[in-house]
């Protein structure tokens, strides 16, 4: 009789370090897919910004600090893809959207270019991608508060300390960085010397 209350016990013990096991995985691998899913929009974002600044030279070649530095923080913000660390991506991505802030507002001072169908276009699209990106933020954001509960509620906490799961970091963006982007109109910005 005791042996089969000891069988029963081990059995019950094996399953709930499988049970354990196994939804740690869940939500690494939902973890890893909505990491993913940032990367792809960030990489959608990197490859429409050459446009946008062949767009915007066009019309203000004189800016050659603002196209510089877009293209240096692009740079920096693909290298730091490449390392998977959220929190380089986060740094140097709040960069490249600082650059191309300044960028849209550079093209802000040319009403034609503003009227223009390759810049509008463009600037819809990158639109589009920073919805993206926030919703796919929001999605990492959330797997990562999911799986830092099961990191550390008991008794999953024990089998992750012992198969060295850590929490994970948030995808934050700076306060700054948390404005829309920039739209252009087609009808120039009243000056003082205009009537509103």
């Amino acid at each position: 009789m005791t042996w089969v209350l000891l069988v029963v016990a081990t059995l019950a013990v094996l399953a709930a370090i499988l049970w354990g096991y196994n939804s740690l995985v869940r939500y690494r691998v939902r973890l890893h897919e909505a990491w993913a899913q940032i990367d792809v929009q960030l990489k959608r974002r990197h490859d429409l910004i050459p446009n946008l600044v062949e767009v915007v030279q066009g019309y203000a070649a004189h800016e050659r600090n603002t196209f510089q530095s877009v293209t240096t923080a692009r740079t920096a913000a693909i290298r730091a893809q490449a390392t998977g660390d959220p929190g380089q991506v986060q740094t140097a991505e709040a960069e490249l959207k600082s650059s191309v802030d300044s960028l849209l507002v550079v093209a802000e001072q040319y009403p034609q270019l503003r009227a223009a169908d390759g810049f509008l276009r463009l600037q819809e699209e990158l639109t589009a991608t920073e919805d993206k990106i926030a919703y796919a933020r929001h999605f990492y954001n959330t797997s990562v508060r999911d799986y830092n509960i099961a990191v550390a509620t008991i008794p999953r906490s024990w089998l992750a300390a012992a198969l060295a799961y850590r929490p994970a970091g948030y995808f934050e963006i700076e306060a700054d960085q948390r404005g829309p982007v920039p739209i252009a109109s087609a009808d120039p910005v009243p000056t003082t010397d205009q009537p509103a």
